[in-house]
């Protein structure tokens, strides 16, 4: 039978080497993760940091947290945007999931959630399912809560009703040329 004590020392009687400090990660290995513990995560997290300035369309596939500035258009459809407490964004934004930390001027889409936390800020429109806004968050701009079905629901129940209401008979008839037209007949 194992014992807990009898494994710990050592069979030879010479004492054990101390304990070797862990060493810094490889070059490309994110700072806090351990090499083989980068290999079991299944999203890469990409950072884009407050000195970088981006102008144009930015697209990805996989989650984004960004510090610096973006401007323009930002589509990560099925992934995590996370605009940092120093992000400033001035994009119309489409993603997964949005997590405010910073400022954000235009409209927000996202599939999942929008989360304004404290001391985020967002001037536009928001279209998700669920919108959380933090207290001491700032928020200027509407929001639209429909799920995704919703709406497509909504136009055939409109459609159905509209095929389902009796028409009502038409009792015009014809008038001979050069007649005068009967008002109220």
């Amino acid at each position: 039978m194992w014992k807990r004590d009898e494994a710990v020392k050592p069979a030879s009687g010479q004492p054990t080497a101390a304990p070797q400090p862990p060493q810094a990660p490889a070059a490309g290995v994110g700072v806090g993760t351990r090499p083989e513990t980068r290999n079991l995560m299944e999203k890469d997290i990409v950072n884009i940091g407050k000195s970088v300035v981006i102008k144009g369309e930015l697209n990805g596939s996989e989650d984004l947290t960004i510090e610096g500035q973006v401007e323009g258009t930002i589509q990560l459809r099925d992934h995590v945007l996370t605009i940092g407490p120093n992000g400033k964004i001035k994009a119309q934004v489409f993603a997964k999931s949005v997590i405010v930390l910073g400022e954000v001027t235009g409209n927000v889409t996202a599939s999942e959630k929008v989360d304004i936390r404290d001391n985020g800020s967002v001037d536009g429109d928001i279209v998700s399912p669920r919108v959380a806004i933090a207290e001491g968050a700032h928020f200027r701009g509407s929001v639209d809560m429909q799920r995704k079905g919703t709406a497509a629901q909504a136009q055939a129940a409109g459609k159905q009703a509209q095929a389902a209401a009796p028409e009502k008979p038409q009792q015009s008839q014809p008038q001979p040329a050069g007649a005068p037209a009967r008002v109220g007949a």
